[in-house]
């Protein structure tokens, strides 16, 4: 195992908060195996890219000696995450749970050695509980010491409702840790109070109050909202290689940093040196390409990521088209078709109004010819290719 200085400079590597780092310390100089916990609930069948800020932390602990116990929160789904919520959320039927359960077991050992991963599903021990257990369990926290969430407490002064299930989700996390007998959980910074709940419901078992480890949310494509798939400004680890790396080739130069840093499973130095060279006129386009490269090979393979870099240049640097889009034939009056409204109508924008917008920034094409004119109207019996940004294709034909 690495000494107790290396591994802290590997665990404090975009880590965003850790409570209390005295006590990892203290953990780790006893110099025997931590168990370290992460929990997922399957409310999606896939996972993107801001999943895997936790699972790439993770690896760090495991390639460190430590156990990794992923869990995979089967039983806290079905009661819904209120966190950042400002409704009561819908919770999922047990058959949707099962489903998504089955897709995340399967993606996360791209990341994690799946022989020294251990895969927890919370019903196993939440399951057998009665309703006096989860009575006596409630007992153990106060409605005053929840209240103090963020998210409850805007709630509850708004007004808003906040069903009595929702009060047990981060009783029911905090339990996880107690039958895990979990010594560091990690979560995102939204996840602390639920973290903290854990150290106190191991205090009041007679355990060793675990250490809560807390990762930074992963910003989406956009930079600004985090990564979510209802945002569609994500990456998803199950995406085509071609549509990965065009993705990551999307984001900005100042993003990239923070994508190298919790993504990136290059040393902290080669960053730094990388970094400093785009600062002295290296084209930071460059830095992208590596970046796309390894997570391309992460999650497909290494002649995949070469694959979908060829395409790349062969479809944005040197303008081709590229070789399958969507083909559809729209109908329009003798008047033709607004183009704001053929772009929306061929799913190439969401509104007419971004759509304005793209033209206005000259991100719309017609064949490959940039278009300026936001009152154009194609004609009837057209057959065009119509792109808007760099990676949106749709050849449609007007009838």
């Amino acid at each position: 195992m690495a000494s107790v200085t290396e591994a802290m400079e590997i665990i404090r590597r975009g880590a965003d908060e850790i409570l209390l780092e005295e006590a990892l310390i203290k953990k780790l100089e006893r110099g025997k195996p931590l168990r370290i916990k992460a929990g997922f609930d399957p409310t999606a069948p896939d996972l993107h890219l801001g999943h895997t800020v936790l699972i790439n932390k993770l690896r760090q602990f495991q390639e460190l000696g430590h156990e990794v116990m992923f869990l995979i929160g089967d039983f806290t789904a079905m009661i819904g995450d209120p966190t950042g919520k400002s409704a009561t959320r819908p919770p999922l039927t047990r058959d949707e749970v099962l489903e998504n359960a089955k897709t995340y077991e399967h993606q996360v050992f791209k990341i994690l050695d799946a022989e020294r991963t251990t895969v927890f599903f919370n019903s196993s021990w939440m399951g057998e509980m009665s309703a006096a257990d989860m009575i006596q369990l409630a007992a153990k926290h106060t409605v005053a010491r929840m209240l103090e969430r963020d998210d409850f407490s805007k709630r509850y002064k708004g007004g808003q409702p906040i069903s009595v299930h929702e009060f047990l989700y981060p009783l029911v996390q905090g339990y996880d840790s107690v039958a895990m007998k979990a010594d560091v959980e990690l979560g995102g910074t939204d996840q602390k109070f639920n973290l903290l709940v854990g150290r106190q419901l191991q205090e009041i078992y007679g355990q060793e109050p675990q250490v809560a480890l807390t990762m930074p949310i992963l910003e989406g494509l956009d930079g600004v909202q985090k990564m979510s798939k209802s945002l569609n400004n994500y990456v998803g680890i199950a995406d085509h290689p071609d549509d990965m790396f065009g993705k990551i080739m999307s984001v900005s130069d100042d993003l990239m940093w923070r994508y190298y840093e919790l993504l990136s499973f290059s040393p902290m130095a080669e960053i730094n040196l990388l970094r400093q060279q785009v600062n002295e006129g290296l084209n930071p386009r460059d830095a992208k390409v590596r970046l796309a490269m390894e997570l391309v090979e992460r999650f497909h393979s290494k002649s995949a990521a070469d694959k979908a870099n060829e395409n790349f240049v062969a479809r944005f640097s040197k303008g081709a088209m590229p070789d399958e889009m969507p083909e559809l034939t729209l109908v329009a009056g003798t008047d033709g078709m607004p183009l704001a409204n053929l772009l929306k109508e061929a799913g190439l924008v969401s509104s007419t109004s971004e759509a304005f917008r793209m033209i206005k920034q000259g991100a719309v094409k017609i064949n490959g010819e940039r278009v300026d004119d936001k009152a154009l109207v194609c004609e009837q019996g057209s057959d065009n290719i119509f792109q808007v940004g760099k990676r949106r294709f749709c050849k449609v034909r007007i009838d």
